[in-house]
Formats: structure tokens, sequence, C-alpha cells
């Protein structure tokens, strides 16, 4: 076949080859990626995928914990499209709108908490997290405090992937060595991982810890540095990592008391994932200053984000009248972006999604909790429709396998051959399946990972490993 006819009607084989030859992936693995190439995925429906060979798939993921009200919805489709002939694009720069992006963010005002009614519309959550870091410096100037400039983060946050975005996070395996992260004006906390909490130590002391470390943090840093701490309420790619009860309540009372913004990333949690459109106030108690969303907003449909604030914090900002805040993004408020955010929020509406995520949720954190009577398995994670299996050595020591096992990849690897798609993260294996995931569907992931697991068990002892 000629390459012009293999670029017009690709065969399975051909999309393989164009991907291997061409594309660099985010994260790529250079060794796996050169060996094994890409699963090429060519279609999907509700909470499946199908591959160029029409094998299907349920995918558990979510995407990357975005398909929330689930592929293949036609009346999307036809609201972007419809969309993008009425206007496809305007900017909404200094003076100009949009009728779908001011739409847009009167509703999420609506949803948001307390008097978060304020919003500026980004192209992803990395760029929303950006946004809201600058906006902190912003702020505390306009307070009268330009030195007040410092973001507090945790270990095995993730909170994108600019430079600015990436260097607040800090998730194991972001970091490597050919890249360059900022460091001076960040600081980074333990985890509030009660999994991996010190020995002897109760849940209720883990959380005194972790609270008295900001204040240390504080003290030693000075308040007069410090302009905001940045939180996902559940740590999403660095563990799907529950915090202590109260925890975060706690951590915002240190930072009413110490003049910090609260930034709560709720670009995993918001829009459904754990039952209710955000996660901050309903499930923990905090009305943040900030919370940046993305992923659920449009269900992956098109790219979009968007950083929402106070009203307190717009005041501060527009005191002075020749003040410019001088951020955003050619694509902010796109017209076509903001239609299918509508039309995604009237979706999950109409179709009771939280309410289906909350039974939902509940039926699949208990259904995989069993999980932990395998000898591979640590602990089994999570809330709502978010959750996430440890796999460790020593049930009784939390030892891991040695890094080079890999073995939450070949338990994915398992999974897929399977039908199943999980997400392998170090030695984790995360799932975040679309809001309108069905009881059996639920009970297809569990007993298909399970076999997976059971399977990966067996060759790891084959191969000499001692495990429980």
């Amino acid at each position: 076949m000629s390459p012009l006819a293999a670029l017009n009607s690709p065969s399975p084989a051909d999309l393989w080859e164009m991907d291997h030859s061409h594309h660099l992936h985010p994260w790529t693995n250079f060794g796996s990626f050169q060996k094994e190439g890409s699963l090429v995925i060519t279609r999907g429906e509700g909470c499946w995928l199908w591959d160029a060979d029409g094998k299907r798939y349920l995918d558990s993921v979510g995407g990357l914990w975005c398909t929330n009200i689930g592929l293949g919805r036609r009346e999307m489709a036809q609201a972007i499209a419809d969309q993008a002939e009425r206007l496809a694009f305007s900017n909404t720069f200094v003076d100009m709108a949009n009728d779908p992006s001011a739409r847009l963010a009167a509703k999420i005002a609506d949803l948001a908490p307390a008097d978060l009614n304020r919003v500026m519309f980004t192209t992803g959550g990395s760029t929303a997290v950006d946004t809201a870091v600058r906006m902190v410096a912003y702020v505390q100037s306009c307070l009268g405090f330009p030195e007040k400039t410092g973001i507090v983060a945790r270990d095995h946050s993730y909170h994108g992937s600019t430079y600015l975005s990436q260097s607040v996070g800090k998730r194991p395996g972001d970091r490597v060595p050919e890249f360059r992260y900022k460091e001076d004006g960040i600081w980074h906390l333990t985890p509030p991982n009660p999994y991996r909490r010190p020995a002897g130590m109760t849940e209720a002391e883990f959380c005194d810890m972790l609270v008295a470390e900001f204040e240390e943090l504080i003290a030693r840093v000075g308040a007069d540095r410090l302009g905001a701490f940045i939180a996902e309420p559940i740590q999403a790619s660095g563990g799907v990592i529950v915090p202590p009860e109260g925890y975060l309540r706690r951590m915002w009372e240190v930072c009413q008391r110490h003049g910090l913004l609260f930034i709560a990333d709720e670009v995993v949690t918001a829009f459904g994932r754990l039952g209710h459109w955000f996660a901050s106030e309903a499930e923990f108690s905090v009305v943040p200053d900030i919370i940046t969303t993305a992923k659920g907003l449009t269900s992956g449909y098109v790219p979009l984000g968007a950083m929402i604030f106070s009203d307190r914090l717009w005041d501060i900002m527009g005191q002075d009248p020749d003040r410019w805040f001088t951020a955003g993004f050619t694509y902010s408020g796109h017209p076509v972006a903001c239609a299918a955010g509508l039309k995604n929020i009237e979706i999950m509406e109409r179709e009771d999604l939280l309410g289906n995520a909350s039974r939902m949720g509940a039926l699949f954190q208990s259904r995989l909790k069993a999980l932990e009577d395998l000898p591979l398995v640590g602990q089994v994670r999570g809330r709502g429709l978010m959750i996430c299996s440890e796999n460790v050595m020593n049930k009784t020591t939390k030892e891991p396998l040695p890094d080079g096992v890999n073995e939450s990849k070949r338990i994915s690897n398992a999974a897929e051959a399977m039908g199943l798609i999980v997400r392998p993260m170090a030695h984790l294996n995360v799932m975040s399946p679309p809001l309108t995931i069905s009881e059996d569907e639920v009970e297809f992931i569990a007993v298909t990972l399970e076999k997976a697991i059971r399977q990966v068990t067996d060759e790891l002892v084959r191969e000499g490993f001692r495990l429980g």
C-alpha cells in the first residue's frame, strides 16, 4: 500500500506504526514504547472502548479521571457541532465575551460553594493551577504584602505539567534529572497518607503531626513570605490518598490564622467524582479561596479548565481601577468548549449522575475492598468513584516489591488481555470510571481485576518472591 493510501485508509497495523514512528506521548517511557508501542483506541461508548482490531475494553480509568458522563453521547457531539457552526471562536481578552462562556461562568458560580462566584477559564487543569498560583501573588500584593508569594504543597501531589504547576506538585517519578523545576518559593509537606504513617501512631496522632509540621514550616519560613496552601482534597495521581479525619479543615484553619489563601485543586474531585459538584465543602467542610477544575467539567469531550475564586478576592484585586490582571490564554472561554461544558452539566443534572456516583461509588469501594484478602494487595483505598489498590511484598511491614518488578504494569497488562483497562502507577493500580457505571460493570471490574492480580501473583511466586 502506498504511504498516501495508508494515511487515508489505515489498517490497524498502519495506525500502530504511524503512532510508533511519529508520536511523542505524555510521560513516554522510551524503553517500553520502543518495544511495545501503544494500544490504539478507535471508538468509545459509555464506559467501553474499542481498539483498532475491534476488541472491547471496560475503561475503569475513565480516560484520565475525566469521562464522567461516558463516551459516545450524540447530544454532546451535536452541541459541539452546533456551536462550532454558529461561533467557532471568539476571544475573551479584556472586554470581549461570548454567550456560552458567560452562561457557563454563571452556572459554575451557581454550583460552587459560598461566595466563589468568579470564574477564569483556562485550557485545562495545569493552566488552571498555574493561573491560581499567579493569582496568589497578585492578591497578596494588592493587600500590601508583595513578598507573601510562597506556595506550600505536599509530597506525592500532582498539580499539572506546566513548568510552574509541575514545580508545585511533587509526585514520585515526575521529577527527572533532564528537566529543571522551580525550587525557590515552593515548600512541600508530608503527604497525609494514613497507610504510610509512622509505626505505632494512631490516625489522629498522625493528623496532629501533619498540622504541627505545617505550623513549624510557617514559623521557620515566616508567614510574611507564604501566600497560599494548595491541596487536592484527595491526592489523585499521587496514590488516591484520602487524608485523616479533620485534616483539611485543620489545615484551612492554619491558613486562616496566618493569612494564607487556600487553593483546592479539584481537577479530579469536582463534577461528580465523589458524588458532589465540588468536594471541598461537601466532603471535607472547607470553603477554599480558590478552586481549580477541569476534566469532568466537559467530561473530556473538549479541553477546558477553570479557576473559580471568591468575591472577596475579586474585590481586593479590583480596588484600584488602574490595575491589570495580565494572565490568560488564547482559548480562555472558548465558545465551543464552554458549550460542551453547559451540555455536560445539563446531562449530569437530568440523569442524576451525582446520585449514581454516590450509589455506585459505595458499591465500588465495598466490592474492591475485598481485594485486600489477596496476598499481593496491601490496601485498597479511595472514596466515591476513585480508588486504587496498593501492591506490597509484605502485608505486615508494607514493604513494596523492587521497582524493577513492575508488578502494577504486569497486572494492568493481564487485565487488558481480559478486556479491562486499569492504570498502573508505581506500585499502584488506579481506577476512576465514568459516573454512568452500572452494577454489572462494577462487578466486571472487581472480578477481572482479581483474576489479573491472582495471575501476576502466581508469576511472582514462581519467580521466587515470597508474598503475603
